[in-house]
Formats: C-alpha cells, structure tokens, sequence
C-alpha cells in the first residue's frame, strides 16, 4: 500500500499512519525490527517530511514503534496489560495468568531497621526490624520491573531462607506464613530513570518509568508489606476496570495526590 489517496478528506498523514500499519502486518515484523527512515518513506509515499513525521508521532504515541536518536525507527515492544493497579495480586501471579513465565533476581535480602518512613507505611516502631527483598524481574529474560518490598521481620522472619527466583512472594505468605492479604492501596506515578534505575532496567537515563506504590494489609487491619515497583514504561501499562454508580449511590471518589506523604512538594 503505497499509494495515498489526495482527493480523500482523510489528511494524508492519517493515510500514511494506516498504511505503515499494514506495512508492519504485511512484513511481520517484530519489536526490534529497523522502518524505513523518513526520507525513504517520503520517496515511497510521495509526501513531505512534515507528513511523515506527523504520522510517525502518532504511531510513537500509540507504543506502536519507538524512535531513537542517531539510530531510527523501530517496531516497539508490544506493552503487557497489568491490572496489578487494581487488584491484590503480584506480578508473578499476573504474569502467569498470562501464560508468561517471570524470572527474579534476588538483589538484596536482608534486615534493616526500619526508617521514619517505612515505620509509617508498617505502622510500627522506628527502628523496628524489616526484611528488604529487592528483586529484578524478567520476562522473556528482559528487564521488566525493579521491585523493593518491605516485610515486619515478625511477620515472616523465615523469608531469609526462602527461595524467589520462579515464586510468588504472596503464595509464599499465605501458604508458608499463614498471613491472609485481605485488602490495600496502590498508586501509580510517572518518573524517569537515574542512572541506576537505567542499569537494571536496561533503559536510557531519563527514561519513563510508571512507578507502582503499595501498602497491603491482613483480615485484621495490619500493614503486612509495602513495596515499590519500577516499571518499564515502554512495555507496560495498567488497566482499571471502571464502574459508573447510579446517582446517588455513594461512591469512592478518585483521589489525586500531588505530594507524597512525607516528602515536599
């Protein structure tokens, strides 16, 4: 399809975004595969380069292709619906509902007293005993998330020993330990990547990052873990179910938090 059509209403950059989606389709090309550059696309399709780049910011906006200085265009990777936003499950579970298989690096595990923060997030003592399990997790043996989760060393003290590279840590506190996740609160926010983020991640300094916020609680209202898990923004995204209640019919409403608890603004 390289023919555009001039005489439709459709703007020819529209056209173009449609015929370089076929052009994907037809070719089967994969994430990683090199497009033709913006010049040689000009010469294909007969448009400006003003076209061409229109058309190619959509694509990048949809995740469809991902452009990088210096080097081209590339088909992106395709981004994996989470719905971790939403419900008290962890990655691995969400991932092999998937049929995904999800490989972690243990980084660090270990116990740390616990700092002013965390001691609120646990609703303990500061300098209370904490366990630090700091994972890699992999899919298709790529970098997928960096996850830092925070355990009372009280409630799982075990955990020392216990085995994570292909185990769900919640199976793990519910079938070992005995601790029932009943409920909890996540957030979701945008960052960039320093420079160690980047080398774990395996991304650019300055890259986006959807950074996953969680305190989870048992049957009886305790904090029994919070973690913080890095996402790499060019292969996930988080899905929420949305429900609209009749009026007036109380609902939760959306809260938006600007600042961090404990943190400036």
């Amino acid at each position: 399809m390289t023919k555009l059509d001039r005489t439709s209403s459709v703007p020819l950059y529209r056209q173009l975004r449609e015929a370089l989606v076929h052009l994907l389709a037809e070719q089967d090309l994969v994430a990683g595969d090199r497009l033709p550059g913006e010049l040689e696309l000009c010469q294909i399709y007969g448009v400006s380069r003003t076209v061409v780049r229109q058309a190619l910011d959509e694509l990048e906006r949809e995740g469809v292709i991902e452009r990088v200085k210096g080097q081209g265009t590339f088909c992106a990777a395709t981004k994996v619906g989470e719905r971790l936003a939403q419900s008290l499950t962890g990655l691995y579970e969400d991932m092999a509902s998937r049929g995904k298989e999800l490989i972690s690096e243990v980084r660090r595990l270990e116990v740390v007293p616990a700092t002013s923060r965390l001691a609120a997030e646990l609703e303990i003592d500061v300098y209370q005993p904490v366990i630090v399990l700091e994972r890699l997790r992999k899919v298709d043996d790529r970098p997928w998330a960096l996850c830092i989760t925070n355990i009372p060393y009280n409630v799982a003290p075990g955990l020392l020993q216990d085995e994570f590279t292909r185990c769900s840590l919640y199976a793990l506190l519910e079938g070992k330990y005995g601790v029932r996740l009943s409920y909890g609160r996540r957030s979701i926010e945008a960052t960039v990547a320093d420079t160690a983020l980047a080398e774990a991640l395996d991304v650019p300094v300055g890259a986006a990052v959807l950074a996953l916020r969680s305190v989870s609680r048992d049957e009886s209202g305790r904090p029994v873990e919070s973690f913080v898990a890095y996402h790499r923004g060019d292969r996930s995204r988080f899905e929420v179910d949305l429900e609209r209640h009749p009026a007036g019919v109380p609902t939760r409403p959306l809260a938006i938090l600007t600042d961090r608890p404990g943190e400036p603004g």
